[in-house]
């Protein structure tokens, strides 16, 4: 049977096409669980972590019992210490017997905990069990944050500490290694131990040491994936590009990169009309399957929704960042970056907090733009206007130029200029969106923005549009934004762009105007 990629669960390398993780596995073999070191993996959302766990124990089986576990479904295992004690002692008979371990050691794992003290009579089978194997134990449990904001918890992270410290000292035999996946790192772990008592933040997992390893994929481990399919597909396709446009859309995320490859791979090339492998494959199938991702309900945006829903502050930092072009400074012991980051929506670039990919941003501009369109005139006379806009199946950006002037000199030239300065860039949005709207993708130049100019790439069917938003500063920085437009143009190999100046001056000459220089060609538009 064919591999499919997979973006559910676990990736097996025999079924799937995958990165291959094998040199990040022995790393953490090597620098980690063979020097006996307890850590927590602790990343965002469908970042590969399950798989990292499942390639991880099938290396080590050979070397270490494994006990691989998981709290995905385990709540009521977290009623009592009776009824932890006792879940975790089922779920670890299980994997003694998956990993062929002798009857003797099963036996007397199996014998009944104490009733009074099952917690301690857990830790004390721990020990016997330990001392009774052959290898080496590691533990390893998954999703270990579903069920981490309790005193069972707590008092079960409690129990690995102490064996841990006393086999330290030489007074116990405990597990070699502590392995714990989550979204949220136990070490600051949140807790509120009685329903009206003040949230905390408390957890006895200062034992564990820093895992920093980065789990993102390269274009490198890209290419290893796509190589892999092209091996059994033959289509021909330029692994190097097709590689370098994943990576510039996903900055790697594990979830973006498999589940463009999927849509290219299942649904542009297998059930589009008139789909073919080799068409599919090229830079135009990936921006037809990135357009689809973006369209379609999946449990990551799902989930992003969620955080910015329980989340108002991030919310408010990412229309800061990407509206306004504010740059703050990256400091994770700010609550907040420290939440995005958690999160995987923000990453550290260049010391300045930054959206951590390109799918993400433009992710969170149609949602922000999205709450904003449904009572916003430009917004409904653009939807309702739509097909002046396309001629011969092509966007006409001039035309989309020339009547976002005329809609703002009629909507919005009465308004106070702090209202254009904090909003310009929202309105050409919002103009913009709903005449590209499933065909066309948009994303905005992260290098580029600040809270004077920004720089927005349209791809509409292969074609790419270049506009470049600013707010005047004077001449002199007005001639300094045309180069910087002509030098970009000059990079994306383009012979025509787009310039929109939000002109505050009292004595301004709004309208329309083309000009050339050095052979490329402008359209201004003056507000």
């Amino acid at each position: 049977m064919s591999k499919r990629f997979c973006v559910t669960g676990t990736c097996i390398p025999a079924k799937n096409y995958m990165v291959d993780i094998s040199d990040r596995v022995d790393i953490i073999i090597h620098d980690y669980i063979d020097k006996g070191q307890y850590f927590t993996i602790n990343r965002a959302r469908q970042y590969g972590k399950t798989t990292t766990l499942y390639m991880l124990e099938q290396r080590l089986k050979s070397d270490y019992l494994v006990i691989s576990l998981s709290f995905e479904a385990v709540d009521e295992y977290f009623a009592s210490l009776g009824t932890l004690a006792e879940g975790l002692m089922m779920d670890i008979a299980e994997c003694l017997k998956n990993q062929n371990a002798s009857e003797t050691i099963i036996e007397e794992w199996n014998e009944p905990l104490s009733d009074k003290f099952p917690l301690r009579s857990l830790g004390m089978k721990i020990t016997r069990l330990c001392k009774a194997s052959n290898k080496k134990v590691v533990l390893m449990i998954d999703e270990v944050d579903k069920s981490s904001d309790n005193q069972i918890f707590l008092s079960f992270l409690g129990l690995l500490r102490e064996k841990y410290l006393k086999c330290q000292q030489g007074k116990d035999i405990t597990f070699q290694s502590v392995i714990l996946a989550g979204v949220y790192d136990v070490k600051s772990l949140k807790l509120k131990i009685h329903p009206q008592e003040e949230t905390k933040y408390n957890s006895p997992w200062n034992i564990a040491v820093d895992f920093s390893m980065d789990m993102s994929f390269n274009i490198n481990d890209i290419k290893s994936m796509l190589s892999d399919y092209e091996n059994e597909h033959r289509t021909g396709m330029d692994i190097e590009l097709i590689a370098s446009i994943i990576y510039d859309y996903t900055s790697g995320y594990p979830y973006l990169v498999s589940r463009i490859c999927q849509l290219t791979d299942e649904r542009i090339a297998s059930h589009e009309q008139d789909a073919d492998e080799k068409k599919a494959w090229t830079k135009n199938g990936l921006l037809q399957a990135i357009k689809l991702l973006l369209k379609e309900p999946n449990t990551l945006f799902d989930d992003m929704t969620k955080k910015l829903l329980d989340h108002p502050a991030l919310k408010d930092m990412l229309q800061k960042i990407l509206f306004d072009g504010i740059d703050f400074p990256f400091k994770r012991e700010n609550p907040i970056i420290d939440l995005g980051v958690t999160f995987g929506f923000l990453k550290d670039k260049n010391g300045i907090v930054a959206v951590a990919n390109r799918i993400f941003e433009t992710q969170l501009y149609d949602t922000f733009l999205s709450e904003m369109a449904v009572n916003d005139r430009l917004y409904v006379d653009a939807a309702a206007n739509r097909n002046q806009f396309i001629v011969s199946d092509m966007l006409q950006m001039d035309l989309v130029m020339k009547k976002f002037y005329e809609y703002f000199e009629e909507i919005y030239t009465e308004n106070d200029h702090k209202f254009i300065e904090e909003n310009g860039r929202k309105l050409f949005l919002l103009f913009l969106k709903p005449i590209i709207n499933g065909t066309g993708n948009y994303y905005v130049e992260a290098q580029t923005r600040n809270n004077r100019r920004t720089d927005i790439i349209v791809d509409y069917k292969g074609k790419r549009f270049i506009i470049e938003l600013k707010i005047w500063h004077g001449n002199e920085y007005n001639l300094r934004g045309q180069k910087q437009l002509f030098d970009y143009l000059d990079y994306y190999k383009e012979d025509k762009g787009y310039l929109l100046s939000f002109n505050f001056n009292k004595n301004k000459k709004t309208g329309v105007n083309e000009w050339e220089y050095d052979g490329r060609k402008i359209m201004e538009v003056v507000v």
